[in-house]
């Protein structure tokens, strides 16, 4: 009956509310998680080729560049309202926003990856008969992977947060029980809502974060070497 109480008092925490539309959480929840996934995995798709063309020189690189930032700067509202001409009131209007917006942090963090290969690793594979694609895959992104992750994390936490601007589409996962919580001033739904985004944020970054490590295991190396600093000899006077 308590718990009961906290709906009909419109508490901001409620357990009643949790454990009554439960399902409604759960199918938001996975509709949040479904639009990050897709977006960041065609956001890297999209992103590598950009990457691998901005490289070849300034020529290229300033207008690659130039007009992913100028997506990023775009707000949200405009852009869902530029692609609703084409794709009308459907996921892939929310994707297709979500990916233009992925595109600055990971084509720039692609970029630095590839950049900081050493050139010694690339004239080594080269010697030992590595052509272009073989040397990128085999060579080069594995190095690179550092960046790269550092810019599927941060692309995913933002992507995360704006998924729920979707809602004004009714394909923002979460968003959509935040917006209608506020409409109708349901406070438990607004809180539980945004706190489950917050979770899918850090749960995100952390299982990235686990991933990242177990495929780049050389960038803890040096963290296990010895110090070099000697330790001081200590003279007893006479």
């Amino acid at each position: 009956m308590a718990q009961q109480d906290c709906l009909v008092a419109n508490d901001w925490v409620c357990a009643e509310y949790v454990r009554s539309r439960g399902q409604e959480l759960v199918d938001a929840t996975l509709q949040h998680v479904g639009i990050t996934v897709v977006s960041i995995a065609i956001g890297l798709a999209v992103a590598l080729p950009l990457a691998l063309l901005a490289r070849r020189g300034k020529a290229f690189a300033g207008p690659v560049l130039g007009l992913t930032t100028a997506l990023y700067s775009v707000p949200s509202l405009a852009m869902f309202s530029l692609l609703l001409p084409l794709f009308g009131l459907s996921a892939a209007l929310v994707v297709t926003g979500l990916v233009l917006y992925s595109l600055t942090i990971l084509v720039r963090n692609i970029l630095a990856g590839l950049e900081a290969v050493p050139e010694e690793a690339r004239e080594a594979a080269r010697g030992m008969g590595y052509g272009p694609g073989r040397l990128l895959w085999e060579v080069e992104l594995p190095l690179a992977l550092p960046a790269l992750f550092a810019g599927v994390r941060m692309a995913t936490v933002a992507t995360v947060a704006l998924t729920t601007v979707g809602a004004i589409v009714d394909y923002g996962g979460l968003g959509g029980l935040i917006m209608s919580g506020l409409r109708s001033d349901f406070k438990a739904q607004v809180l539980t809502a945004s706190v489950l985004c917050v979770l899918l944020a850090v749960t995100a970054d952390l299982l990235l974060l686990a991933v990242q490590r177990a495929l780049t295991p050389w960038t803890r190396i040096r963290s296990r070497r010895p110090s070099d600093t000697r330790a001081a000899k200590v003279v007893e006077p006479a």
